[in-house]
């Protein structure tokens, strides 16, 4: 059994170190907005009642079909640096960041994911006294990243 459990084990490390090395600075990002989506979903769910909302299957299904679509928001960077990647490749120039549209569009996600998890703690009773203003300071920043990525090219 822990032979089993051991090699079980390997495994795990052996994908999580491939991703990383595959992902480069987009690991991290990825990491955290995994944690946060699962955070956000169980907050919003102990937030409902607060709010004199119902939980159903319906906002359930609704919550999850989000989530999807902001890992295609992910998809849809990775595929634009790859692209780019391949374009500046053919055209004899280097790159020095492997996925910055990928991890730009992964951080202003994280920040959203951020701000609906305080907003649902809140919800809550809990006091929040300066984590909002932060985290839409954080959310600001990668938003002129992102213009000034815009007005560059």
């Amino acid at each position: 059994m822990e032979n089993v459990i051991g090699k079980i084990k390997t495994m795990v490390i052996f994908f999580f170190t491939g991703l990383t090395s595959f992902l480069g600075a987009l690991a991290i990002p990825v990491y955290l907005l995994v944690g946060a989506n699962i955070i956000d979903y169980v907050t919003a769910l102990l937030a409902a009642p607060y709010r004199g909302e119902q939980r159903t299957s319906k906002k359930g299904i609704s919550g999850i079909a989000k989530k999807i679509g902001m890992w295609l928001l992910i998809l849809v960077g990775f595929l634009l640096d790859t692209l780019l990647a391949y374009l500046t490749q053919t055209m004899g120039w280097a790159v020095p960041f492997k996925f910055a549209i990928a991890c730009i569009v992964c951080i202003w996600i994280l920040v959203n994911e951020l701000i609906s998890i305080i907003e649902n703690i809140a919800d809550l009773g809990v006091e929040v006294p300066f984590l909002m203003p932060l985290v839409k300071w954080v959310k600001q920043k990668a938003e002129d990243t992102a213009k000034i990525s815009e007005t560059k090219s």
